[in-house]
């Protein structure tokens, strides 16, 4: 959510923003309700000062047998509890107005994102490994996962599209994968593991900015609750309302959890495969920082989960995104795509963002500085995936595999898989 104050002071930047992010200037009609309400405020503290005042001056004219003045008092303090419940309203749905339309914008870029309308205009910043030379015909890992216990047709008569069912060699290779990577995580880069709720309240999945914007691309439980599309909704909502020292800062958390989305805006694209789920597992990175750490941060959350990929030797290319493709709420992220020789390009894996004060704002997570006994600051929240196990297992069926359809084990998670070298066809 964006602060009103800063658009106050300078609505020029703020639309300026906007602009990068391919909007229309919204600061005139902000600051007009912005205006209102706090007119309909002014107007609601005068009633009441003048009301206590008045029902004061009540007592004094009676005390003073003036029963002409007491009677006018009395006339006007019923005029003024008439009037006001009606400027209450007015107040109360100017403010609900306005904060709709600060939580409806998305965050402002920040200065070094590049201006682009999509992913075309993204800037490849680095490149790690080289892409295999097959001896034969690379094949996608829908193609190679069946025989190796992928099983989509079973998941399609459970569930519908867009699932899978892993079976024997193949299950145990995604819970190699995501067993090392929370051991990276939190042996390595100092994350600390949570095992959260997969189920939130509406207030979680507002602080986070999946609503109201994104409510379509959620799953919801019939008594109300929300399953989480990814564990930065529970771990960010960690710090929701609190008040943090200085000195506790940053926080480093990390989580294994499946993850859940409709993909309600995909209808058409990755249909075959495990590239667009309904249903996932990912290992999530979330960091709560002060503004003078966030950026650093940023840069070393990118490096976890570049970690992941360099131990497992998968290639793959670092991107920054530009501004017509960022997310929502991030001000400035990066991706990191891995290389899949059976469709011959790369993909995206992973995406980490800073926030800014953007969510936290809308969760009310602040810090106290420290030697400071007054006054507070917003936290910076950053999230990330380190990585998207699903994404990792194609990844690895993709670049390990071989002529006769069986998939080498990468050495790193040969310790997880019991020594197991490769997965062969059943």
């Amino acid at each position: 959510m964006h602060d009103i104050r800063a658009i106050r002071e300078n609505p020029a930047a703020f639309d300026t923003g906007l602009a990068r992010r391919g909007l229309e200037p919204h600061s005139a009609a902000i600051l007009a309700l912005d205006e209102k309400r706090r007119a309909l405020t002014t107007e609601l503290q005068t009633m009441q000062t003048r009301r206590n005042e008045a029902s004061k001056a009540i007592g004094q004219a009676k005390a003073q047998k003036d029963e002409a003045t007491a009677t006018a008092l009395m006339a006007e303090v019923a005029q003024i509890k008439e009037r006001m419940p009606a400027v209450e309203v007015e107040e109360q749905e100017a403010g609900v107005a306005l904060d709709a339309i600060l939580a409806a914008l998305p965050n402002i870029p920040a200065d070094d994102v590049p201006d682009g309308v999509d992913e075309e205009q993204n800037q490849e910043v680095a490149t790690w490994g080289t892409p295999n030379s097959f001896a034969f015909e690379p094949r996608e890992h829908a193609d190679i996962g069946p025989a190796l216990g992928l099983d989509f047709e079973s998941a399609a008569a459970i569930s519908g599209a867009r699932f899978a069912v892993l079976k024997g060699g193949i299950a145990r290779l995604n819970r190699a994968l995501g067993q090392f990577m929370l051991d990276v995580q939190t042996l390595e880069h100092g994350h600390t593991e949570i095992a959260p709720p997969l189920l939130v309240r509406d207030e979680a999945a507002f602080g986070t900015t999946q609503l109201p914007k994104f409510r379509e691309d959620l799953f919801q439980t019939t008594d109300g609750r929300w399953l989480i599309p990814t564990a930065e909704v529970s771990l960010t909502n960690l710090v929701r309302e609190q008040i943090l020292d200085e000195a506790q800062l940053p926080l480093r958390f990390t989580a294994l959890t499946p993850c859940f989305r409709s993909e309600a805006g995909a209808a058409g694209r990755d249909t075959r495969g495990m590239i667009r789920q309904h249903q996932f597992d990912k290992v999530e990175l979330v960091t709560i920082a002060t503004p003078e750490q966030s950026e650093a941060e940023h840069e070393r959350m990118v490096d976890a989960a570049e970690a992941i990929l360099e131990r497992l030797g998968l290639p793959y290319r670092r991107v920054l995104l530009c501004t017509g493709d960022m997310g929502f709420a991030a001000r400035k992220t990066y991706d990191l795509e891995v290389w899949l020789p059976g469709q011959g390009k790369y993909r995206e894996i992973s995406s980490v963002s800073n926030c800014g004060d953007f969510q936290a704002r809308r969760m009310n997570a602040r810090f106290r500085a420290a030697g400071e006994t007054k006054g507070t600051r917003l936290v910076h929240t950053l999230n990330g995936s380190g990585l998207a196990v699903g994404r990792t297992l194609v990844a690895v069926l993709e670049n390990y595999q071989e002529a006769d359809g069986s998939v080498r084990i990468p050495e790193a998670l040969r310790p997880y898989m019991g020594g197991i070298e490769k997965l062969t066809p059943q």
